[in-house]
C-alpha cells in the first residue's frame, strides 16, 4: 500500500493557498463516519506518484499527525488550462466500507477485426460499481485480441471475473463491439455520386 504524508491546515486565507500552491503542495480535506473533518495539505509530487501506484480508486495510507488512515480518494479540482490539481478530498475507508464509484474499462490488444478494416466501438469507458474498499479494482480491462468483427462484450460477460463487485448496469449493455466500417464508408460513398449525378 502507498503512503501519504499530510499535514494538519489551519491557514484558510486565500494568500495562504497561493502561498502553499506555489510551493508545490494542494490543499484538501480528510473525512469519514468515525473521524472529524480535517484541512490538510500534501505535496502535489507525492499525490502523482501515490495515485500511479494505487491507480484512480485505491487505497492510500495517509499519514496524519503521525497516525495512519485508510482513505480514498473520493474527490478533486482541477484547473483545465495548467492540468493541476487544485484540491481533493478523502475519504477515510475501512475493509469492510463498502463504496458506490466508478471504474475504467481498459481494452487491450489489437483484435482480429480491425486487421481486417474494422474497428472497435466502446460505448463505456467507465462502469458503476459497489464494492468494499478492497476489492475495487483500479481498473476492469478486457482483452480484445483474439475478437472478430461482430464479437460484442456485455455488462453480463464480464460479471464472473469481478464477483467481489456489484455492476450497476443492466446485463444487456453493450461495453465494446468489434464493428466492420469499411462497407459502411463505400455505401456513404455510393449514396454522394448517387446525388451529385441527380443534381
Amino acid at each position: 500500500m502507498n503512503t501519504l504524508v499530510a499535514q494538519e491546515r489551519n491557514n484558510f486565507k486565500k494568500s495562504s493557498l497561493k502561498k502553499l500552491r506555489n510551493n508545490g503542495k494542494i490543499p484538501g480535506i480528510v473525512y469519514g463516519s468515525d473521524i472529524d473533518t480535517k484541512s490538510i495539505s500534501i505535496k502535489n509530487s507525492d499525490l502523482l506518484n501515490v495515485m500511479k501506484g494505487v491507480g484512480r480508486y485505491g487505497i492510500i495510507s495517509l499519514n496524519l499527525d503521525g497516525k495512519s488512515k485508510n482513505v480514498i480518494l473520493r474527490d478533486y479540482q482541477s484547473d483545465p488550462l495548467i492540468r493541476e490539481v487544485l484540491h481533493v478530498d478523502f475519504l477515510q475507508v475501512d475493509q469492510h466500507t463498502e463504496l458506490d464509484t466508478k471504474v475504467s474499462v481498459i481494452l487491450k490488444g489489437t483484435s482480429k477485426g480491425e486487421k481486417v478494416g474494422g474497428i472497435a466501438k466502446q460505448y463505456l469507458h467507465e462502469l458503476d460499481i459497489r464494492a468494499k474498499a478492497d476489492d475495487i479494482p483500479n481498473e476492469i480491462e478486457i482483452d480484445i485480441t483474439d475478437f472478430e468483427i461482430g464479437h460484442t462484450v456485455r455488462v453480463a460477460d464480464i460479471k464472473e471475473g469481478y464477483r467481489n463487485c456489484t455492476i450497476n448496469h443492466e446485463d444487456d449493455e453493450t461495453i465494446v463491439m468489434i464493428d466492420y466500417v469499411k462497407a459502411e464508408a463505400e455505401d456513404e460513398e455510393d449514396t454522394s455520386k448517387v446525388e451529385v449525378a441527380s443534381v
